[in-house]
């Protein structure tokens, strides 16, 4: 769906260029952003190759462990119907940890990972609601350290690259219960729903 969205804009873009006149500057626009998207794809690699080197450092030494054994607790509360030992929870945990650093990278295969698991215990083809609660937790994703943001802010000569943090910690700290808080809602009107 989203390749198709893209795909739409896209065309509507090229379309309107070409009955507007400015085909030359789209053109243009596309070779020079060229250069640019590789040499951010490149340094951004380097950037995300150190902190995952951190993140596999802070695993060893146990760190993301404590981590998620701080967070079990919490992760159990919101999602219920999962068993507390079931290799889901280990993923969720490791996607949300990792999703705390900013190395959204580094938590897709993990939070593809907890989806199979949640597919597996719900054994319908259908979402269940474990897996739409996780979806929206990990589309608003709480962020310690926004890795990715501070390396773009520094390929492009922040003074203050890390200045963001802060206000990164409180918009995903909102975005987040906000998240829950939608799905809470919404999933209790359901049940209501099917009650009547």
């Amino acid at each position: 769906m989203v390749n198709l969205i893209w795909v739409l804009l896209a065309a509507v873009g090229i379309i309107f260029a070409a009955f507007n006149g400015t085909m030359k500057e789209v053109n243009e626009a596309i070779f020079l952003t060229l250069d640019e998207a590789v040499m951010i794809t490149i340094s951004l690699a380097g950037v995300l190759v150190f902190w995952l080197g951190l993140m596999k450092i802070a695993e060893e030494a146990g760190l993301l462990r404590g981590l998620a054994a701080i967070f079990r607790p919490i992760v159990e509360r919101i999602f219920p119907e999962i068993p507390k030992d079931d290799p889901a929870i280990g993923y969720i945990l490791s996607n949300m940890t990792a999703n705390m650093f900013g190395l959204g990278n580094a938590a897709t295969p993990m939070g593809l990972k907890a989806m199979k698991e949640m597919k597996r215990l719900s054994g319908s083809d259908g979402a269940s609601r474990s897996m739409i609660t996780f979806l929206a937790i990990n589309t608003s994703s709480l962020t310690l350290i926004p890795t990715t943001v501070i390396a773009i802010r520094m390929k492009y000569g922040s003074v203050d690259p890390t200045s963001i943090v802060g206000a990164t910690i409180t918009a995903t700290i909102i975005s987040t219960l906000a998240a829950l808080m939608i799905d809470r809602f919404f999933y209790y009107r359901r049940m209501r729903v099917r009650k009547l």
